[in-house]
């Protein structure tokens, strides 16, 4: 039964004038609805490679990548932005929020391209802060809160859409260990609510929280296993 990501044969190639870099060498995956799995592998593994086509911010050069019963490997650039906003919510390392906004602000920019009115996206993008325990700092703008909170507001930008997925890519690499395992324990809570999460690190121990770890080497995938007591991260 294919999973909410089925990718096939799926191959990335870069050119460099007639020159062809492989990154990406044949990996069939799939992923099912509410899994929690990590992806790991060291530099120039092709986890990046393979995390950016896994959100739609890249194309295959060759194999299918089925998402939510969508092909999204033939799609053009427009089709697959469409597919992105609708399916995949992103938290990236550096936590990309806009300096200028406020945390709510922050958070509702999703909606804005939905095309809903502003208290329904303010309502929605509140809903979520309270996901994450950030209500009471709704009206600040990220230089006024820690790295924790601004991963958090991140974290509530990306399930504000109601994503299929959850595709976070280093998601603790600029936050202290304590920061980190609270940030996890937030994944676990959405994991735990019925969320598919997708995790990229490099950290063994962050990658325990997950239930499976796939791990690439020179652009194929080396092992695929479950997590036998995967770590759970109460700090509180």
């Amino acid at each position: 039964m294919p999973g909410i990501i089925h990718i096939d044969q799926l191959r990335k190639s870069y050119f460099m004038g007639q020159q062809e870099l492989p990154v990406l060498k044949g990996i069939s995956l799939d992923i099912y609805k509410n899994e929690y799995i990590s992806l790991m592998g060291p530099s120039g593994s092709g986890k990046s490679t393979l995390m950016n086509i896994l959100g739609c911010l890249d194309s295959p050069t060759a194999g299918t990548y089925i998402l939510n019963d969508h092909d999204v490997s033939k799609m053009e650039d427009n089709a697959l932005a469409e597919v992105r906003n609708k399916e995949i919510g992103f938290v990236f390392q550096q936590f990309n929020l806009l300096p200028r906004l406020t945390a709510l602000e922050n958070v509702a920019l999703p909606l804005i391209y939905a095309g809903l009115s502003k208290n329904i996206r303010n309502e929605k993008a509140m809903q979520v802060l309270e996901k994450v325990n950030l209500t009471d700092r709704s009206h600040h703008k990220p230089n006024e809160l820690s790295g924790g909170q601004c991963q958090r507001v991140a974290i509530a930008r990306a399930l504000v859409n109601d994503p299929s997925i959850i595709l976070a890519d280093e998601p603790t690499g600029n936050l202290d260990t304590k920061t980190s395992y609270e940030i996890m324990d937030i994944f676990g809570q959405i994991h735990a609510s019925g969320n598919t999460v997708v995790l990229v690190t490099h950290e063994e121990d962050i990658a325990r929280h997950s239930h499976r770890i796939v791990r690439l080497r020179d652009g194929l995938i080396e092992t695929d296993e479950k997590v036998e007591n995967p770590t759970i991260a109460h700090v509180r």
